[in-house]
């Protein structure tokens, strides 16, 4: 199952970065991730300072 963003992110764009599949784009207010780009390595998990990505 792909990531998805939790409430906690707080749009720092830290995993957007780390992305190596470029599915993470800013949203409104936070970070999303498009499910059908998203292949579960957690690189964006292992960056984030809030923990908000999380697998589904």
């Amino acid at each position: 199952m792909a990531y998805k963003i939790g409430e906690e992110c707080i749009n720092c764009g830290v995993c957007e970065s780390e992305c190596p599949v470029e599915a993470i784009s800013e949203g409104d207010g936070v970070r999303v991730i498009d499910a059908d780009k998203c292949i579960e390595c957690g690189a964006c998990a292992d960056a984030c300072p809030t923990d908000a990505p999380k697998a589904e």
